[in-house]
């Protein structure tokens, strides 16, 4: 039988107050991971590290960060590596505003580059040192589908997320003898905040209910529905855990079968 035990694991999870990041931290800490969470809303951050399974005598805390502030970022992240290891680590962050390519510049862009690839490079590295030196360790990078098959309206998530995803590959590569895996989950359309926001604008620009653009959605995937943050949390756990010791530099899409492409 197949049990997943994370007992005396420690991981950072970034995100984590809400939507998917919440999820994942919620079931790593049942599967007995010590958890370290990660988001700028320090009531936020408290409300749901007492929410958190600490049935194995888990030690659970959290960073109060801001993924928009790059140099108040590298700051926290380094102070805590300084005092800190992770066996696990799970990128993940809000993604950035919504737009087409036309309408975004090149400030947009640089913006969007430090909000989700430099973050991600940078708490990777500090993470990877001991991971090294222990020959063990799992880093799981969300990413989305529409790195496969870009979305017009989120140029800025199409583009720095695919670029996430190749470089998330060649290190992989790197470190694959060590121990170490390396893999993106490509995300569909799941049951969050950050889902409510931009049906609200896409709403809003077609003068249409906010309820009408999810029916559209829902339409739009085979499985009719759109997915449930606890179901994105378990595909991250089995990737934590040792029956994916030999999953390693791959994109595995969580869609309901909203990809088309192969």
């Amino acid at each position: 039988m197949m049990k997943i035990n994370l007992k005396g694991k420690k991981a950072l999870v970034g995100g984590s107050t809400q939507g998917l990041g919440k999820a994942i931290a919620v079931q790593l800490a049942n599967c007995g991971a010590s958890i370290t969470l990660m988001a700028r809303n320090e009531e936020k951050l408290q409300q749901v590290l007492k929410t958190l399974n600490t049935d194995f005598n888990q030690n659970h805390n959290y960073l109060v960060v801001d993924f928009y502030n790059f140099n108040s970022y590298e700051k926290v992240l380094t102070n805590y590596f300084n005092e800190n290891t992770v066996d696990i680590l799970v990128n993940n962050t809000n993604g950035p505003k919504d737009g087409t390519v036309i309408e975004k510049n090149t400030n947009d862009y640089q913006e969007a580059f430090n909000l989700l690839f430099k973050t991600t490079q940078f708490t990777t590295s500090l993470a990877l040192k001991n991971m090294q030196e222990q020959a063990y360790g799992r880093i799981i990078n969300a990413t989305s589908i529409s790195v496969k098959e870009p979305l017009n309206h989120l140029v800025l998530s199409n583009t720095i997320r695919a670029a996430i995803t190749t470089w998330a590959k060649t290190l992989a590569n790197s470190v694959a003898n060590n121990g170490i895996t390396i893999n993106n989950i490509l995300t569909g359309i799941f049951d969050t905040e950050r889902i409510k926001e931009l049906n609200k604008l896409q709403a809003e620009n077609r003068n249409i209910t906010s309820e009408e653009v999810l029916k559209e959605l829902e339409n739009s995937i085979p499985m009719k529905r759109i997915g449930k943050p606890k179901e994105f949390a378990y595909l991250v756990t089995f990737l934590a855990s040792e029956y994916a010791s030999y999953i390693t530099g791959t994109n595995i899409a969580i869609d309901g079968g909203l990809i088309k492409s192969l």
